[in-house]
Parts: C-alpha cells; sequence; structure tokens
C-alpha cells in the first residue's frame, strides 16, 4: 500500500478510489449550484431545470471562473458568472452573450443519484468506475433526517469502525452478542450483528439484528428492522475524503414499512411516524458518533497494528482496502 511522508500521527495515506456522497438529493434543487470538496479539489454540482444532476470541474474553461461563485442554470445549460458562456450537460460551450461559442468543454465527473444521495467517482489513477453504488433501500426510502460534522483522519480510518467489534463495549456500551463476518464481497464487505446494550441491566436481554454493508470507504448501509413497530430503519453513514485527514463524516436515517419493502413509500398516515423514527434514531447515532469523533481527532494511524484475538474484522479490512490504493 502507497503511503506518503511518515508524521506525529503516522504515514499519511493517499486518497482510495471510490464513490462518495457529496449531497443529498434535496440538497440540490432545480436550478441549484453547489460546491463540494473531495479528495483536496472543489466539485461543482448542479440541477438542470429539468431534473437532472451533474458534477463537473469547478473551472470555465474561457478565463478560469469558478462556476461555484456565482454560477447559474438557465434550462439545463450551466452559466459562467464571470462571461455568460452557456454549457449544455454534455459540457459543450453552447452560446455567449455577443457571438458563436468558442470550442470549449467542461470537464465532468461520473455521478449518480441513488438513495437521495448523490455520488461522484474519485479514481487515484484517472480510470472510470470499476463498480456501482449498491442500491440498499426500497424505493421512496430517502433519508428524512441527516446530520454532518468533519473529522482530522483519513477516510480509511472511519471505515475501519465497522470492522472493530472490540470497541462496540467500551465505546459505545453495546454488547455484541453474536457476529456473521465481515465477507469480502469485490468492493463489498457484508456483515450481521446482534446487538444489544450493556447498560442498564434491566435491558440487557434486548437485542436487535443488524445488517452492514460496506462499499468502498466512503459507503456504509446500516438495517435494523424494528419487529415491533413493523418498520425498518435505514441508515447510511458517509465518509468524503476532502483533504489531507480529513473526512466529511454524513450520517442520515430513513425509515420504511417492514410489510412493504416494494411499495413506492409508507402510506401517508404513516410518514409521520416514520419521520420521528428516524429523527430519534439519527439523534441516538449522532450522540454515539461524537464519542468515536473524539477518538479519531486524537488518535495516529498505525500501518502494522498488534493485533489481538478478536480483532480478525481488522486484519481482514486492512487487506481489503488494498484495491481501492494505487498499486505498490
Amino acid at each position: 500500500m502507497t503511503t506518503r511522508a511518515s508524521g506525529a500521527r503516522g504515514p499519511e495515506l493517499p486518497y482510495p478510489s471510490g464513490w462518495f456522497c457529496l449531497a443529498l438529493s434535496r440538497e440540490l434543487a432545480p436550478g441549484a449550484v453547489l460546491t463540494r470538496r473531495l479528495a483536496g479539489e472543489d466539485v461543482v454540482l448542479y440541477r438542470t431545470r429539468d431534473g437532472q444532476s451533474h458534477a463537473v470541474r469547478p473551472y470555465c474553461p474561457h478565463l478560469g471562473a469558478h462556476f461555484g461563485a456565482g454560477g447559474t442554470v438557465e434550462g439545463r445549460n450551466l452559466v459562467c458568472p464571470f462571461h455568460r458562456f452557456a454549457f449544455a450537460p454534455d459540457g459543450v460551450c453552447v452560446a455567449t452573450p455577443d457571438g458563436p461559442p468558442p470550442r470549449a468543454r467542461l470537464e465532468h465527473h461520473t455521478l449518480r443519484e441513488r438513495n437521495g444521495f448523490l455520488f461522484v467517482w474519485y479514481g487515484h489513477d484517472g480510470a472510470p468506475p470499476g463498480w456501482e453504488v449498491p442500491d440498499t433501500s426500497p424505493p421512496g426510502a430517502v433519508p428524512t433526517a441527516s446530520w454532518a460534522t468533519d473529522v482530522h483522519a483519513h477516510v480509511q480510518e472511519l471505515t475501519e469502525n465497522t470492522t472493530d467489534l472490540r470497541h462496540l463495549p467500551v465505546v459505545h456500551h453495546v454488547t455484541v452478542w453474536k457476529a456473521d463476518g465481515p465477507r469480502a464481497e469485490g468492493p463489498c464487505l457484508r456483515s450481521h450483528l446482534r446487538l444489544g446494550p450493556n447498560r442498564p441491566a434491566l435491558l440487557r436481554r434486548t437485542w436487535w439484528d443488524t445488517t452492514f454493508l460496506v462499499a468502498g470507504m466512503g459507503y456504509v448501509h446500516v438495517g435494523l428492522p424494528l419487529l415491533q413497530l413493523g418498520c425498518v430503519i435505514h441508515q447510511w453513514v458517509m465518509h468524503v475524503p476532502v483533504g489531507p485527514r480529513r473526512t466529511r463524516l454524513v450520517l442520515a436515517c430513513a425509515c420504511s414499512d417492514i410489510r412493504q419493502e416494494r411499495a413506492a413509500g409508507p402510506a401517508l398516515v404513516k410518514r409521520p411516524l416514520y419521520r420521528a423514527i428516524a429523527r430519534s434514531m439519527l439523534w441516538i447515532s449522532v450522540r454515539k458518533v461524537q464519542d468515536d469523533v473524539r477518538i479519531w481527532n486524537a488518535k495516529r494511524y498505525e500501518p502494522r497494528p498488534r493485533l489481538a484475538a478478536g480483532d480478525e474484522g481488522i486484519g481482514l479490512y486492512r487487506h481489503w482496502v488494498r484495491q481501492f490504493y494505487p498499486p505498490g
């Protein structure tokens, strides 16, 4: 695995290839233009008036104006704030205010819109996507509650948490009753955990069967059926490498009917309940993740960890992530 210069917090890892969530779909309304960071660079997202989302490199090829600093959407075209050169969805310059357009084209990023999120592909070698964003929830189960923060750690360390079972009782006061996985399936890791609180004593017989799907280092989906309420909680944990040892962490939650997984969305009468469940789950998750963030912000990366019994998942994870880095 390639590393950069070492420092007090361990070697600096390169940016991995993968799909990374730069925005929720609801953040990008028709006609909106947003700027997001990915792998040390700006990415401009925009949505045409007919609802199509796009991701482009930020600078106009005419004289270098930044589309995120005043750029607008007119119909299906992205318009530069400096000289009003207009660019069609395929990137071609199609109009100027005072003459024929030059032979100029915007550079696009590959973008996918899934489950209410906007994902952009980053390839360390410039290669096109080698796999797709998984579709992990039924139609209509889009996030209704979300939260985000910045973490001073490499994206690999955040995703590694999904395989570190030993920290659950220590940091989150959760008992692992049963663990199946993780299992590596190409760019994905899958696992099933039976979890329960280790305090207070009256709740120690309570448990939840939870599924985890990790896709690359930027995407984690957690499925939690609540049989008593007849619903499934969907939680997404997104990690975006925005700069050296700096990761944007996004939590989002949704709730769907366990008996209507193929439906287009919850019945109208259930929507307020499901939104309340999603908000409650998000509140609980944020409190737990903040305990992780405190540790991530101060820890160093150990390239050769001294693993103990029970750390098998971490060893598998360290081997699995190599596929997302340059060879060597």
